[in-house]
């Protein structure tokens, strides 16, 4: 069966309770562990956030299946709270939902990505 990129999207997005960027703070006080996926050269050239871990995305699955030889300190079980961070919210939908497939089923993403959360910041400041 043939499938779009948005058909695959859109399966994704509905099993991910994604977080509005004001919901990001609240997330982070409960324990959320913040991951930016974006590249190196995206990041240098749109901005951090200081509070994010950043785990690449052609290496996340490994850093964070708390199963695996290469993963994380933080990964210490299927229970943690990964939320995902690309630019605008695309590749993070497709990253948590092949987090959730390893049974790390609180991962999830941010609505529109670094750009969504970096004009929230600079809407409140």
């Amino acid at each position: 069966m043939k499938r779009t990129i948005d058909e695959v999207l859109g399966e994704a997005r509905s099993r991910l309770a994604r977080l509005e960027p004001h919901e990001l703070p609240a997330a982070l006080r409960r324990g959320a562990i913040l991951v930016d996926i974006r590249p190196a050269a995206q990041r240098a050239r749109e901005g951090e956030l200081p509070e994010a871990l950043v785990i690449e995305r052609n290496v996340l699955e490994w850093r964070c299946d708390p199963a695996s030889d290469a993963r994380l300190p933080q990964a210490v079980d299927h229970d943690v709270e990964w939320v995902l961070l690309c630019s605008e919210g695309y590749t993070s939908s497709l990253a948590a939902a092949s987090l959730q497939d390893l049974g790390l089923w609180r991962a999830t993403d941010v609505v529109g990505g670094y750009q969504a959360v970096a004009a929230d910041r600079g809407a409140r400041q």
